[in-house]
């Protein structure tokens, strides 16, 4: 647990930091009952007691709604410090596993840690359709847990519009590819990508389609790759 000066340098004031402090107890008192229907779960992926995209999700989860409504601050704050403080020191099996964020209709959140389990298929089919759940779950939060992309022509294109908010791991791939000069193209949320595909998950990385295409170049092929292997080397 942090000392109280480094809590209080979190918030702008007293009372602040005091309804973060009453919502903290409400979690503990709500841990004490089973959740309610739950209205989202986010899958993180840890490696070595720490989840390394965590300002990227906790970014992500701000842009994220709960019966049409934002997450409140204190909810945020309650995510992210339970993660910094209380997941180094957890009893659980697997520290390379994935964590579970779920806040249920009411509002209650709890966190739970459970084993990471590779994709089985990685087809083009199995991506997509995992994509396609993924949009039904924006359609209703605000955030795709996963999203598809693709290489072409040495640009990488993304299957969201130029204005939607993406999970933490799609904003970690399209940084690497911009910052290695590859062209990023925000191709529409229901666009039908063509080269090399693949698909960026909050839990699984940067997966690619398991057959690459005769006509993907090996320029493209190579970018994928790379852009799965720089995710990858977070969590090992």
């Amino acid at each position: 647990m942090a000392s109280d000066e480094t809590l209080a340098d979190l918030f702008s004031s007293p009372e602040e930091q005091r309804a973060y402090e009453e919502f903290c107890e409400q979690q503990e008192r709500a841990a004490e009952f089973r959740l309610d229907q739950p209205a989202l779960v986010c899958r993180w992926r840890m490696a070595h007691r720490t989840v390394p995209l965590l300002n990227r999700h906790i970014r992500a989860l701000s842009q994220r709604t709960v019966n049409g409504a934002p997450l409140t601050h204190n909810m945020l704050s309650w995510a992210k410090q339970h993660v910094e403080w209380s997941l180094a020191e957890g009893d659980y099996p697997d520290p390379d596993g994935v964590l579970m964020l779920v806040i249920d209709t009411n509002g209650n959140a709890a966190m739970t840690v459970g084993a990471y389990e590779p994709l089985s298929d990685t087809s083009v089919e199995a991506l997509f359709a995992r994509a396609e759940l993924a949009a039904a779950e924006r359609a209703e939060t605000g955030v795709a847990p996963e999203v598809l992309c693709s290489v072409r022509g040495g640009a990488l294109f993304v299957a969201a519009d130029a204005d939607e908010h993406v999970c933490g791991s799609m904003t970690l791939v399209e940084q690497l590819a911009a910052t290695c000069g590859h062209e990023v193209v925000r191709a529409g949320a229901g666009a039908a990508l063509e080269g090399a595909c693949a698909l960026v998950s909050d839990e699984h990385g940067v997966v690619p389609v398991a057959s690459a295409g005769e006509a993907n170049t090996q320029e493209d092929a190579a970018l994928v790759r790379f852009l799965a292997d720089g995710v990858a080397k977070l969590f090992s």
